[in-house]
């Protein structure tokens, strides 16, 4: 058995034909989807990127424990099982935070890895001194600020504000994408496409194929961008701050064509793996998983991005298609049951005959291909001390801390890293020793305090809530504009809160955070301070 794990990153599930959307063409994506089952209610776990990752590694939720951070220890991971297991474990990305301080272990967890370098402030070339002016030129000021950067001054993070420095070197390494074999897409596949070579008659191995794009900055070839051109003469407008929508219709529309164009770019370079599949015949042997992290505001709710806004269905409601040679027959066939990211794990272990480990909470979805019906009854999703909000298909609620604190709620690890940096000898000044958790394999951890409002955190999630009562009905509204009030419901799914809640061993902490009842169990117990 051999698997491919295309993964993309802002991959919104309206931008596919497969799943209702008509503003881009994704030949490629549909065509897939005639070979595959498509999950028509698939669900995020924790976000952002990373810790979605850990969902997807270990087949549990990880947002009530900590934010953004590497594998854990204790941590399961599907490439290091699939390893012990016999399983050849590669994977090609360019997703430049897997190489920071809170990526640590996610690639190591594979026999071995390709990085394609490039993507976001991951230079491609190293200029010390950026072309200041250059890039004042040519970049719209707004998504490309430069006040924090002076020509001919060194731009390191210890000189400049974080954001213009690296927003000067994705500007910086536009110079050096002179050809579309430059750009990250086109070199993740074409060292997908050389793995395929070497090993394509091989049997038992796993390839994901991690793909940063169509991740800002929306930086595509001219054929694509061509397609979805708007008529605007003027700077470059292709990676949008993270905050209410102000520009002009005109510019609003500029973005969402450069988002359009990046994701016909990723259609197609998709089309290239389907037409490797066609022509080897390897749909007899190989298994294809296409989907997402999550997604990404364009505007909608008066919001661009993520992390700073509740997980809208824009962000939360996320593709999934899986082809597999034993369901041939179902080829095109659509799945209503609920799933979520965190079913990604099972499902590739059970693919290749691999034991599930017993901390998994999740759900494998091999029984779904064969047309049987789910089991899951809700699904919970958040950021660390952002809100809670669970699913069950066809309402969703957001539920908010009761203690609005940005600091209030305790983290635990053994791995103290933020996206970039170490914790601070502040934070790690805080740490006591806790009993270990149901998943940790009796391994007590570090009960810590972050400092207020770490960007990784859901905290502006908090701060920027239209103070609704959180609860819309995806049936009639499935854009969540108009919040509805019905107290059973809320009842309802405030009681499944607790329970998931529960099965995922929150600490006690977590219910009083969001005014919840918790279960009878023991606070953990701090073993030395």
């Amino acid at each position: 058995m051999r698997t491919i794990f295309v993964l993309f990153d802002s991959l919104n599930r309206l931008a596919l034909g497969a799943y209702g959307g008509d503003a881009i063409a994704t030949p490629n994506f549909d065509r897939f989807a005639q070979r595959a089952v498509t999950f028509d209610n698939h669900y995020v776990g924790s976000l952002p990127c990373m810790p979605a990752r850990r969902d997807m590694h270990t087949g549990r939720l990880n947002f009530m424990h900590r934010p953004w951070g590497p594998l854990e220890p204790f941590d399961n991971s599907y490439a290091k099982l699939m390893s012990d297991n016999g399983v050849y474990a590669h994977i090609v990305s360019d997703h430049l935070h897997y190489f920071e301080n809170g990526g640590a272990g996610y690639v190591s967890a594979f026999d071995s890895w390709d990085f394609i370098r490039g993507q976001e402030y991951d230079p491609i070339e190293v200029m010390v001194r950026p072309p200041v002016e250059r890039i004042r030129e040519k970049f719209d000021s707004h998504h490309y600020p430069m006040d924090g950067l002076v020509e001919g001054r060194t731009a390191t993070r210890g000189t400049t504000s974080k954001d213009p420095w690296r927003r000067s070197r994705h500007a910086i390494n536009t110079q050096f994408m002179n050809e579309e074999d430059d750009f990250p897409t086109a070199k993740c596949f074409n060292r997908a496409f050389k793995f395929l070579e070497h090993n394509g008659e091989a049997d038992d191995w796993f390839l994901q194929i991690e793909c940063f794009d169509p991740h800002e900055p929306f930086t595509a070839p001219e054929r694509f961008r061509q397609a979805y051109t708007t008529g605007r003469n003027g700077k470059i407008l292709d990676w949008p701050i993270y905050e209410k929508v102000t520009g002009s219709a005109e510019e609003i529309a500029e973005i969402r064509g450069n988002y359009a164009a990046l994701v016909a770019m990723c259609d197609e370079y998709f089309g290239r793996l389907l037409d490797w599949m066609d022509t080897t015949g390897a749909w007899d042997n190989t298994a294809v998983v296409l989907t997402t992290d999550h997604g990404f505001l364009l505007g909608e709710h008066e919001w661009w991005g993520k992390n700073k806004m509740p997980y809208y269905a824009e962000i939360s409601h996320i593709p999934l298609m899986i082809a597999h040679p034993d369901n041939r027959k179902n080829a095109g066939g659509r799945v209503s049951a609920l799933t979520q990211t965190t079913d990604l794990m099972p499902t590739l272990l059970d693919f290749h005959g691999i034991q599930i480990p017993a901390e998994v909470t999740a759900h494998s979805l091999e029984s779904l291909l064969s047309g049987e019906a789910g089991t899951r009854t809700c699904a919970l999703l958040g950021m660390f001390a952002g809100p809670l909000c669970i699913t069950d298909g066809r309402y969703t609620y957001f539920r908010f801390p009761v203690n609005l604190q940005s600091d209030a709620l305790p983290l635990y690890t053994l791995m103290p890293s933020h996206l970039e940096d170490q914790f601070s000898i502040e934070e790690l000044q805080s740490a006591q020793m806790a009993a270990p958790f149901d998943f940790t394999k009796g391994a007590p951890l570090m009960r810590m305090r972050l400092s207020a409002k770490i960007a990784e955190t859901g905290v502006h999630c908090v701060e920027n809530w239209n103070g609704s009562t959180g609860l819309y009905d995806l049936a009639t509204d499935p854009g969540q504009e108009n919040p509805i009030e019905d107290v059973m419901i809320i009842s309802r799914l405030t009681d499944l809160m607790a329970i998931e809640l529960s099965r995922h061993d929150a600490p006690p902490e977590i219910y009083a955070h969001y005014g919840l009842e918790a279960p009878v169990r023991q606070q953990p117990i701090a073993l030395h301070t």
